[in-house]
């Protein structure tokens, strides 16, 4: 551990390719922080410095000028040319591919850290095997290697906690018209994985009638493969803002830090919004919250546990999805009251609020 007469530590992570991911990761820059002093570069798809500029434990964003999948050896060699003469004391890499192991290698990094993946020997030399039943959480498979190799994980675990760009919040409610003094509940009713994951879109409507009854505004959030989604929820229910296709990311992060509560599908935003510490209904269809669970202490999942689930699949291989469609919107509706929703119309929880059904 550095001393405090020690000169900070630099550190590069090579980051992950998907938000929720990108969310966890900041449990690992916590932990390197609770360790001593350190400098701490995130070399990442440009998507996600948003997500980055609301950790306070990064000192900044490298963007990574490949596309999901592309192999790019050049620019790889040359980006990590480039870092060369950053001084980087140790290189931590958290996918487990071959590429993503090349920029640290080119950048002459003394210690470059990561689990036993596709062929990485020699590209990393401080490299770890991965035992998945000690460490069956991401979180944990990430957060490990702060440490040096078979160290026990820190107590208490270091949760992400994201901070919102609070001067950027009056300037999404005046664009978008939404109203301060109305509570606001979000939905995220995408999954880039797929439709195996998404809870149905009737179920959140019924879902934003109820809502609406009671005095709430809904507001969708999600990439434009969404939007579609988000009309159907809002048809007829002027309490619904669709969102969806009009924010970036980081305004993403920003509005749900000024929602009430939240209720999301598996998926980078429901990470975003536990990080957030937000009020959480995250529902599990073929995917498992064992393995990538929100990490939030005011989250309540919402999974069937049923015999042919988690499949894993991104269409469900029986072709029901009871997994989620079994999922009534009024089990939803009682998790948000248990997690202390307010009925602003009536005075009481929202385990009183009546589901509105459509006609």
């Amino acid at each position: 551990m550095t001393s405090a007469s020690s000169p900070a530590r630099k550190v590069l992570v090579v980051g992950p390719s998907w938000v929720g991911d990108m969310v966890m990761a900041q449990s690992l820059f916590k932990a390197l922080k609770l360790r001593g002093a350190c400098d701490i570069d995130v070399l990442a798809p440009g998507w996600s410095l948003p997500i980055l500029e609301r950790m306070p434990e990064v000192r900044r964003g490298v963007v990574m000028p490949l596309g999901h999948g592309e192999f790019g050896l050049g620019k790889r060699r040359a980006l990590g040319k480039s870092l060369a003469g950053e001084g980087y004391d140790q290189a931590i890499v958290l996918p487990g591919s071959l590429k993503s192991a090349f920029v640290p290698f080119f950048a002459g990094i003394p210690q470059r850290t990561g689990f036993r993946g596709e062929m990485r020997y020699g590209l990393l030399n401080d490299l770890r095997p991965l035992d998945r039943t000690a460490l069956p959480m991401t979180v944990q498979r990430f957060t490990a290697l702060a440490a040096p190799a078979g160290m026990p994980l820190p107590e208490p675990f270091p949760m992400p906690g994201l901070v919102a760009q609070a001067d950027n919040q009056p300037r999404l409610r005046e664009k978008h018209g939404l109203p301060a003094e109305v509570p606001a509940v979000a939905f995220m009713p995408g999954a880039e994985y797929g439709p195996a994951k998404q809870w149905p879109i009737p179920h959140f409507a019924a879902l934003a009638r109820s809502l609406a009854e009671q005095g709430f505004q809904v507001w969708v959030l999600g990439s434009n493969k969404d939007r579609e989604a988000g009309e159907a929820i809002a048809a007829g229910n002027p309490a619904v803002h669709n969102l969806a296709g009009l924010t970036a990311l980081g305004d993403a992060v920003d509005l749900l830090a000024m929602s009430a509560a939240a209720v999301t599908n598996d998926s980078g935003l429901m990470h975003v919004a536990a990080a957030l510490d937000v009020p959480l209904v995250a529902i599990y269809g073929s995917s498992s919250p064992e393995h990538t669970p929100p990490l939030s202490q005011r989250v309540s999942i919402q999974t069937l546990r049923l015999d042919c689930s988690p499949c894993f699949k991104r269409v469900c291989p029986l072709g029901h999805t009871r997994c989620l469609t079994d999922i009534a919107p009024e089990r939803v509706l009682a998790a948000l009251g248990e997690l202390g929703l307010p009925c602003t119309a009536a005075g009481g929880t929202a385990q009183a609020i009546p589901l509105v059904r459509g006609a």
